[in-house]
Order: C-alpha cells, then sequence, then structure tokens
C-alpha cells in the first residue's frame, strides 16, 4: 500500500494502487478528515464510520465490545482494514477487523471505499476497505484528558514534526470505562480498557528517495455476558476477553514525485492475540502472525491527449495460527500455517473529460483454490460539475483457519475443503461538484457466491462448515450531499436503502439477512467561530432482524430502530488551552445492536486539551 501523502486533503489512497483526487475516483468514497475527528472527539473510531453511506455498525454490548461492520450487506469478516498502511485483519480471530480496538485519539483520517475490491488489495475486500492513518503536515504537541458517565477516563498524547525533509509523528491514548450490565440491567456491570499507541516516520534524502517506518500496537480488555456453561443460554456471566494487535511495516520509495517511473517496496509483520476468560480464569487463547513482503512499479506515459499510468504489483504473505485450550485437556489445540503469493496489473487511463481504470489480480493459495479478480471502472465529466461513474469489480475471502481446521470435542469440525468466498458487483453514480456543494447518487447491485456457512449433523450433533450453493444477493441506493460555510459549518447528509438476502435451503427462496438494516443515513457537522470550535453528528439505524438463539428452535426477532446522537463542544483559553464538554448518544435512545445486548444511554463528558501548532 502507498505511503500516506503529507497533504491529504480530497485525496484518497485505497481506492486505486496509487493516491489519486477524490474527484478523479471512479470509486464509492467517503473521507472524515482529521478536522471533523477532532472536533467530534469520539472516543472509539467505529462511531465516525455511521457517517459513510451502507455501513452498518454492530456492538455488542456497551462501548469496548466486539464490533462488526457491514459494508453494502456483506458479512462482518467481508471488509478489509489497513491501519497506517498495514493489511490489519486478525489473523487469530478469523481475519476480522478489530473495530472495537480503535483508539480515536490515535489518528487523523478515515477512509471508507465501498464495494468489491479485491483486484486491488485481495483477500476480504467484498464489502468494502476502511483504512485510518495519520500524517505529520505541522508541528503539534497535544495532550487530552477526559471523564464522564459511566465512570469514563481518558487520557492520550499526539505529537508531530514536519519538515522539508522528514515527517515524524506519534500518539498514545488510555481509555476505560465501568460500562453498564449487558444484560438485563440488574448484574455486574459489562467495562472495557483501551492502551494504543502508533507512530510513523518519513525521510526523504533526495528528491527521489523516501524511507519510512510505521507502526501500531492496540490492546483492550472488555467484559461480557456470554452463555452459561449449565444451561447454555445467554445469561449474566463474569466473561471478558483480552485482545493484543501490534504490527510494524517499512518502506522505500525511489523515484521523484513526477518522475515517468517510480517503485515501492515495503515489507510489515504483524501479530495477534486472543484470550478469553471466565470469572478470571483463562478459558482458552489465540495467536496469530502475518508476515507480508511487496513491491509495486509504475511507469507513466501519454499518447496524443491521453495520460497513461501502468502499474505492476507483487505480494508474498505468510500466516501462523495458534489455538489453546484450558477446557478439553488441549484436544482442540492448533498449529497452522499457510502462504500466498498475489501478483497485480493495474491501467488507468486520463484524457481529462473521461478517466478509466482497470485492475487484475491473481491470487495463488496454499492451501485452496486460487483466484483470479478483475475491477473496471469509467468516470465521465459532463460539465457544468456534473460527473457519471460506473464500476464492476470482484470480491474474495479466504476460509478462516477456524474454518479450516477448527475442531471442539463433541460439537465442531471444521472442513478443510473449503473454497474462498467470492463476489461480484457493479454500481453506477451520478455525481454534482461545484463550489462549496457537492453530493451523489448511487445505485449498486452484489451476488455472493460460496459463502461459508455454519451447517448442523442432527445425527452426529456435529456443527460444521460448508460453501453454499445458492447466491445471497444485495443491492442498494446510497445519496450523499455536503456543502461548507467556510470554516464555520461543514455539513454532511447521508442516506441508504439495503436489500440483502441469502438462500434458506429449507424453505427454498430469499430470506432478508441479519443485522442489516433496510434504512439508514446520518447527519454530522463541524465548525469553527471565534475561540469555539463544535461537531455533532447524528446517526439513524433503520429496523433489523437478529436472532434469538436461547429460544428452540432459534427464531427471528425484530430490531427496533434508533437515532444515535453525538456531540461536542470547546470552547479556547489563551489561545492553548481548550476546555470541551462531550454529549453522547444525547437522545437517550435505549437499543441494541445485538439481540439480547444492552448499549449505554445518555452519557455527559467534560476534559481539557492543550494544542502546541506552529
Amino acid at each position: 500500500m502507498q505511503a500516506l501523502p503529507v497533504q491529504t486533503a480530497d485525496i484518497v489512497i485505497t481506492s486505486s494502487r496509487v493516491p489519486e483526487a477524490q474527484a478523479d475516483s471512479p470509486a464509492s468514497v467517503t473521507v472524515v478528515d482529521g478536522t471533523r475527528i477532532e472536533r467530534l472527539g469520539e472516543p472509539l473510531l467505529p462511531v465516525l464510520l455511521r457517517q459513510a453511506p451502507s455501513v452498518s455498525v454492530a456492538s455488542s454490548g456497551p462501548a469496548g465490545s466486539l464490533t462488526e461492520v457491514r459494508i453494502r450487506g456483506a458479512e462482518a469478516n467481508h471488509t478489509l482494514l489497513f491501519i497506517e498502511g498495514i493489511r490489519a485483519n486478525d489473523p487469530a480471530a478469523g481475519n476480522i477487523p478489530r473495530f472495537e480496538l480503535l483508539n480515536g485519539d490515535l489518528f487523523s483520517r478515515l477512509e471508507v471505499v465501498r464495494g468489491p475490491q479485491s483486484a486491488l488489495w485481495g483477500s476480504e475486500a467484498i464489502g468494502g476497505v476502511v483504512a485510518v492513518d495519520s500524517a505529520a503536515n505541522r508541528d503539534q504537541l497535544s495532550p487530552l484528558a477526559e471523564a464522564g458517565s459511566f465512570r469514563f477516563r481518558r487520557a492520550a498524547v499526539q505529537a508531530s514534526q514536519a519538515s522539508q525533509d522528514l515527517n515524524l509523528s506519534a500518539a498514545i491514548g488510555w481509555q476505560r470505562a465501568r460500562g453498564i450490565d449487558s444484560f438485563d440491567g440488574n448484574g455486574d456491570r459489562d467495562g472495557y480498557r483501551n492502551l494504543s499507541g502508533r507512530a510513523r516516520a518519513a525521510w526523504s534524502p533526495t528528491d527521489a528517495i523516501q524511507l519510512g517506518a510505521s507502526g501500531f500496537a492496540l490492546s483492550g480488555r472488555s467484559e461480557f455476558d456470554g452463555y452459561s456453561p449449565v444451561t447454555f443460554l445467554h445469561a449474566d456471566t463474569l466473561d471478558s476477553t483480552r485482545n493484543k494487535l501490534a504490527a510494524g511495516r517499512l518502506w522505500t520509495e525511489l523515484g521523484s514525485k513526477d518522475a515517468a517511473t517510480r517503485g515501492l517496496f515495503s515489507a510489515s509483520l504483524l501479530r495477534s492475540s486472543n484470550r478469553n476468560l471466565l470469572a478470571g480464569d483463562e478459558i482458552n487463547r489465540t495467536r496469530g502472525k502475518r508476515a507480508t513482503l511487496s513491491g509495486q512499479v509504475e511507469h507513466r506515459l501519454s499518447t496524443g491527449g491521453v495520460q497513461h499510468l501502468l502499474i505492476g504489483a507483487a505480494e508474498l504473505e505468510k500466516e501462523d495460527f495458534s489455538a489453546r485450550d484450558l477446557v478439553y485437556g488441549g484436544a482442540s489445540n492448533q498449529d497452522r500455517d499457510r502462504k500466498h503469493q498475489a501478483v497485480t496489473g493495474e491501467w488507468r487511463a486520463d484524457a481529462g473529460a473521461v478517466t478509466a481504470d482497470v485492475a487484475v489480480r491473481r491470487d495463488f493459495f496454499s492451501r485452496f483454490d486460487d483466484a483470479t479478480t478483475l475491477r473496471a471502472s469509467l468516470l465521465g465529466k459532463l460539465g457544468g460539475g456534473f460527473s457519471l461513474a460506473a464500476s464492476y469489480g470482484e470480491g474474495i475471502a479466504q476460509p478462516s483457519f477456524f474454518d479450516l481446521y477448527g475442531f471442539f470435542p463433541g460439537s465442531f469440525v471444521g472442513n478443510p475443503g473449503l473454497k474462498p468466498e467470492s463476489s461480484r458487483g457493479a454500481e453506477l453514480s451520478l455525481r454534482y461538484q461545484r463550489g462549496a456543494l457537492r453530493g451523489g447518487l448511487t445505485v449498486y447491485r452484489q451476488r455472493l457466491s460460496n459463502e461459508i456457512l455454519d451447517t448442523f449433523d442432527s445425527t452426529t450433533f456435529l456443527s460444521s462448515t460448508a460453501n453454499s450453493d445458492e447466491k445471497s444477493r444485495r443491492q442498494g441506493v446510497e445519496a450523499e450531499v455536503g456543502y461548507s460555510f467556510g470554516d464555520v459549518v461543514r455539513l454532511t447528509a447521508t442516506y441508504a436503502y439495503l436489500k440483502a438476502t441469502q438462500p434458506d435451503t429449507a424453505a427454498g427462496f430469499q430470506v432478508r439477512e441479519v443485522r442489516r438494516p433496510r434504512h439508514s443515513g446520518s447527519v454530522a457537522l463541524d465548525g469553527n467561530r471565534g475561540a469555539f470550535s463544535y461537531g455533532a453528528a447524528i446517526a439513524y439505524t433503520g429496523e433489523r432482524s437478529d436472532t434469538d438463539f436461547d429460544s428452540f428452535p432459534a427464531r427471528s426477532v425484530r430490531l427496533q430502530p434508533y437515532w444515535l446522537a453525538d456531540a461536542r463542544l470547546a470552547y479556547r483559553v489563551g489561545g492553548k488551552v481548550e476546555l470541551f464538554t462531550r454529549f453522547a448518544n444525547a437522545f437517550g435512545d435505549r437499543h441494541q445492536d445485538v439481540f439480547g445486548y444492552r448499549t449505554e444511554g445518555r452519557s455527559v463528558h467534560v476534559g481539557l486539551r492543550f494544542a502546541s501548532r506552529r
């Protein structure tokens, strides 16, 4: 993945193999910049994902609990996450992104690319790609402290320094909350703790060479209510999980920004661990490691009035996985590894009024079938601020180690014969951008094949996994609008309609998929006036269905729609000290994202922030 440019305004970094202007990208992209992130002051970044259309966020309880993100109705493990340019899906947890660990005080940029992107980035990019980054474009030292409802405490510091040839940036953040009882409100409280950090350095000894390093470490502890070991029903238990994710990356860029030929080479290493405990006693743990080497060469040329960009990339990856248990006497222990190679080719052509992009990728897997994916897109500028974009994309998701080899005596046996899941999708967008006003309307359609499903054998009472013979269907509409009144108010609004269904083999027809709202939307604003700065956001999540596993047989239940409103108001004293108050779930809407797991009501917080900038 390309190193993040210092100036990030209106630049997208994951809709192509090289950064490009958002107005020139055919892909559907939402960017939340550092100014809005700072003015909203959210402790955890998943709240900000609600500002992107067709992004559903579901937390299994109060803040810090397991958080699933579904883009355009895709599965929770069909989102690819990049942190500081590093592929960050957790190999020790089914390659899901650990969004609940993303401390909001670490990063200054959030980008969401919707639709299948595996032709660019490989596995898991079926629903889309999320990237969080930081950039040192100014000298800054900014400590922060906050306290509030549910015994919430928070402290963080960000520091950065920028010069002509050296950019340094680092941050560390800590937060904890006592939380609430997520079961029925009458038991023990389920809180969380989070201690995380990140760092980035880029040095350019000449115009043609850049050397860089980046890394992050995320750690969290979350308490939750699981299932009774006696009744096997959801209960007020003393379960907790401890999660760690750390990674580092080294890279070098060769060639100046205006050179005809440039190269990027990088190496990264990620490690993760997850421990599950009951009443303080460890039940099981998993560990994962991913080592990646990658290289990319870009060449620019022109033919007549058309500018061409040719990109070739190669990647080598190795993943290791281990599992240990203290319940079955080690019977479910696993030690597995797999290797993966990929080659990618991308061609972009810019003729002024028309931009075209085609990417093809071939993934070679050591444990299952290889896969080829394609993405093709076209953007035409119609004049008067209008443009029309169309794209076709394919996505894949490799089976997790647990899907392939997982084992629990008497209950679950994995399926080593699984094939990767695959998706195909197309979209059409009409966009407008002129002056302070911008907007867009997008329609899309996707089909998921070889979906990995849980199975149950009523004769042996064993569960397993299998690829579905039928296709799941997702289609919808997205609308976005934004307007800026200078820096006084920057306003954005979104709406999304989604129809997501999957085959019901028993019924013989398509049924609605769980935890996907048919209607969703958001309104967000931020601004600055004199000594005051402010930010507010409200997100609507429509009615969804879920499954009640405590009944037999399991039954479908309805989750009520809700509004989630957050706001922050800050006042600067003496030019450097900022006093602020923040409201979360300001309407006090009682809601559940996952059936049986309660979330917090209204909360109020106060804090101060010291900002030294030059």
